[in-house]
C-alpha cells in the first residue's frame, strides 16, 4: 500500500527534462552578437569624431616643414663621375655642398649608389667624404637578385 501512495504523490509532478523543452536562456549566441556589435562600434567610433566647424583665421606664418623629406642620394658612375640627386658635382666641391645641405635637413641620412665597377678605394674615399660632411648615416643601395655569400668567393 505504501508503494501506491508514492505513485499517486508523483503523478501530478513531471520530470523537468521529460518533455525536452528547456526554460534556460542560451547565452552563447547573445555573447556572440554583443562581441560583433562591440567590434563594429570600436571600428566606427574613430570615424564619427568630427570637429566643430569653425572659420580658422589667416596668418602670414610659414607652414610647418613636411615630415617626409626627399631622400638624399649620391651616385658614383662607372666612369667616376659623381652625381648629387640629379646634378653632377665635382669631388672637391662635395663636402662643402653637403655641409650646406645638412644645415637645411632634419636628418643626416644619405643613400650611396656606386657602380660595381668602381674600386673599393674610391668608394671608401667617397664614404669618408660623406662622413666628414656630417652624413654618418649612409645607406648603400643595391639591386636584388645578386649572388648570396656562402662562406667563400
Amino acid at each position: 500500500m505504501v508503494s501506491l501512495k508514492r505513485n499517486r504523490k508523483n503523478l501530478g509532478k513531471r520530470n523537468r527534462y521529460s518533455n525536452g523543452l528547456m526554460a534556460e536562456i542560451n547565452v552563447t549566441p547573445f555573447v556572440d552578437v554583443m562581441l560583433v556589435l562591440l567590434i563594429i562600434f570600436m571600428v566606427a567610433a574613430p570615424l564619427l569624431t568630427v570637429g566643430v566647424p569653425v572659420e580658422l583665421p589667416k596668418t602670414a606664418a610659414t607652414p610647418l616643414p613636411n615630415e617626409q623629406e626627399e631622400p638624399l642620394t649620391i651616385t658614383l658612375t662607372e666612369d667616376g663621375s659623381l652625381w648629387l640627386q640629379k646634378s653632377e658635382i665635382q669631388f672637391d666641391e662635395l663636402e662643402t655642398k653637403l655641409r650646406s645641405i645638412l644645415v637645411e635637413r632634419n636628418n643626416n641620412k644619405i643613400f650611396l649608389r656606386a657602380d660595381g665597377a668602381n674600386s673599393y678605394e674610391i668608394v671608401m674615399r667617397l664614404m669618408g667624404a660623406l662622413n666628414n660632411s656630417g652624413f654618418n648615416n649612409i645607406g648603400l643601395v643595391t639591386d636584388t637578385g645578386g649572388p648570396t655569400f656562402n662562406g667563400g668567393f
